[in-house]
């Protein structure tokens, strides 16, 4: 009796977490752009094929009112045969009308935009989690270069909260001083 009540239990939880799959992530409530323009660092993110073999990966968000846009500037130094050179893409972000600022599209190469869900954002704007509304990628950003145990532990429990696979991650290193 007690084996059938554990498997129900299994299958239950496992239907819940099959839904929260299947539909797009909760993103925050709002998103103060003014507070998120800067610099952030990639502190972790989902292996992508544009961040391969990049190191001291970086975001910078800058508004651009009168073009009703943000201005994204990525950078990483990638490192092949013990040389590093560093990488620049550049981007355009446009707030989806009705999300308070949580919702944007990024547009590296015109006419193709991307979706960026802001679904973590601490309260005083030192991180941010960035995810993908089919969970295809998913970033773990900081204003420092590195973030506490403690709270790389939270935004981990946030991230399995929003059903994404936290075994995906990868660290990003951010010591460039030594490949």
């Amino acid at each position: 009796m007690q084996i059938l009540l554990r498997i129900s239990q299994i299958l239950i939880m496992l239907c819940i977490l099959s839904h929260a799959r299947s539909q797009p992530p909760e993103t925050v409530d709002s998103v103060d752009l003014n507070k998120y323009k800067g610099r952030w660092y990639d502190i972790a993110s989902y292996p992508a094929w544009f961040q391969k073999d990049c190191r001291c990966t970086t975001a910078e968000y800058e508004l651009v009112p009168d073009r009703n846009y943000i201005r994204v500037i990525n950078r990483c130094v990638k490192y092949k045969n013990s040389k590093s050179k560093i990488s620049v893409a550049r981007a355009k972000a446009y707030v989806v009308k009705g999300s308070n600022n949580t919702k944007l599209k990024v547009q590296f190469f015109w006419p193709f935009r991307g979706d960026y869900y802001i679904i973590g954002l601490a309260d005083d704007y030192s991180w941010a989690v960035v995810g993908h509304p089919e969970r295809k990628y998913l970033w773990i950003l900081s204003r420092k270069s590195s973030v506490t145990s403690s709270t790389y532990s939270s935004i981990l429990d946030l991230i399995r909260q929003k059903g994404y696979d936290t075994g995906r991650l990868q660290l990003t290193p951010q010591n460039c001083d030594n490949p």
